[in-house]
């Protein structure tokens, strides 16, 4: 029992929706494309999980966050898919794959083959249990990955109210669980080994700011420890946790967010893997030409740093799959993924995003007592990286392009002086033509001192941007 398809995506997360839309905008036809989930609902905004999805008032439900609408888009419910021909194949898990043979076989016993495949299976939370703390069957025991683990953490919060939360982890899930935790009126503790919260990404003054505020909400702060064990009531109820230091916690909820681990167990030994995923090309290609990869199970090119990297989070998971979709279908006139890494959150009254790289020497600038403050990342004499609280469509606009401009720094005070001025002027004066780096040349602007004549520096962007742009035409003619 079997069934076959030109192009099957293979997961259902953020990734599958957006290269289905992408698929349609190609010319797809009917029944050549599949989707296999074992979610039972359609693709969806992940992100929504941990934001609308916990909120005590008009909390997001589905239909509402179906993909595409995270970007804007068309929002394909069920009824979009069946009105394009795309088959969803839903609830249904993949147990094993062959790359040779171009075949999946699924846990209920059908071959489901395929002309070209994109692997989108994203990554699974890390369990407790991986750290030797038994426990997360617990029915207050909460992860938050799916909509399953969202649904669950919605109703045990509606139990919680005026109780007591202990969040395990400081990242991404663990500040933004928080704040919804906060909302609901639940007091809420985080407890995290590293010395403050998103270590991966802050710097301690950042995560100052943020913290302080949490504190003024009322969240307790445990750094430089972990969870140790449980302790249950006699119907297996977590009522406390006890950590490393010695510190119990009173517990009617605990949240788990301790990091995420790629899906690539169906084609280890079959494609190459590369910093914890499937490595694939500058075309999102793996090592078997019919089979590309997308999202947080990727580990792609980044032109900017010259270097693969894997990045989890949901920009990527968007952009990587309309581009591996338009690798498939038009490969002669698709370029080489040229990606920007961006990260973002919102919570509370809060705003940031944050384009490039967090290495180097931190400038700040801004009020950091204040609504808006950002910093920049200088590295080898080249601003890589750049922070901003509270900005405006336009300033965050700013920072994109400068960054991904790589442009020279030799005066950090000038830097710092100048501030968020600095990208904004800069940005200004760049040709609406977009500056494309090509086979990792990037064109240069050096910020001297004292730099009040901005007519100077405008000349200079644009020399450096026509030439970058004479460059890239010259070599994309020659490609096509």
């Amino acid at each position: 029992m079997g069934r076959a398809f030109v192009y099957v995506i293979l997961g259902g997360g953020v990734a599958a929706g957006y290269a289905a839309l992408e698929f349609t905008k190609k010319g797809v036809s009917h029944g050549e494309l599949c989707i296999i989930s074992e979610e039972p609902v359609a693709p969806y905004e992940r992100p929504a999980l941990s934001k609308g999805f916990l909120l005590p008032e008009a909390p997001a439900r589905l239909p509402a966050f179906h993909t595409c609408v995270g970007a804007n888009e068309e929002r394909l419910t069920p009824k979009w898919y069946k009105e394009h021909g795309i088959e969803l194949i839903l609830g249904t898990r993949v147990k094993s794959a062959d790359v040779r043979r171009k075949t999946l076989l699924t846990a209920a016993g059908e071959t489901i083959s395929y002309k070209y495949l994109i692997i989108a299976t994203g990554a699974r939370a890390l369990r407790l249990e991986e750290f030797g703390v038994s426990g997360s069957d617990a029915e207050n025991v909460c992860y938050l990955r799916d909509l399953a683990d969202a649904t669950r953490l919605a109703d045990v919060m509606q139990t919680s109210t005026g109780g007591n939360a202990v969040v395990i982890g400081g990242g991404y899930i663990g500040m933004e669980v928080a704040a919804s935790l906060v909302i609901n009126k639940i007091n809420v503790s985080m407890v995290f080994p590293e010395p403050h919260c998103m270590g991966r990404l802050f710097t301690p003054k950042i995560a100052s700011y943020y913290e302080e505020f949490y504190k003024a909400k009322g969240v307790n702060f445990v750094k430089g420890t972990v969870l140790s064990s449980f302790v249950f009531d006699e119907d297996g109820k977590v009522t406390g946790v006890n950590l490393k230091d010695g510190t119990d916690l009173p517990a009617d909820l605990v949240v788990v967010g301790i990091g995420i681990r790629p899906n690539t167990s169906l084609f280890e030994g079959q494609l190459t893997l590369e910093k914890g995923g499937i490595k694939v090309n500058s075309r999102l290609q793996t090592s078997n030409s019919s089979v590309y990869a997308v999202g947080d199970v990727a580990s792609f090119p980044v032109k900017i740093f010259g270097e693969s990297r894997r990045l989890e989070h949901v920009d990527a998971a968007r952009k990587s799959a309309r581009h591996a979709v338009a690798a498939i279908m038009e490969p002669d006139t698709t370029p080489e993924f040229d990606y920007l890494p961006f990260f973002y959150s919102r919570v509370f009254s809060f705003s940031w995003q944050f384009y490039g790289d967090n290495l180097g020497e931190v400038i700040y600038f801004g009020d950091f007592s204040g609504p808006s403050f950002g910093a920049y990342w200088v590295h080898k004499g080249h601003l890589v990286g750049s922070f901003l609280e509270g900005g405006s469509k336009e300033e965050y606009e700013a920072i994109a392009k400068v960054t991904r401009l790589k442009p020279a720094v030799d005066d950090l005070s000038e830097l710092e002086r100048q501030g968020l001025g600095f990208v904004v002027a800069l940005s200004e004066k760049l040709p609406v033509a977009p500056v494309i780096n090509v086979g990792g040349s990037m064109s240069t602007v050096v910020l001297e001192k004292p730099l009040y004549a901005w007519h100077a520096t405008a000349g200079v962007v644009v020399a450096a941007s026509i030439a970058a742009f004479a460059y890239w035409y010259g070599r994309r003619r020659r490609r096509w």
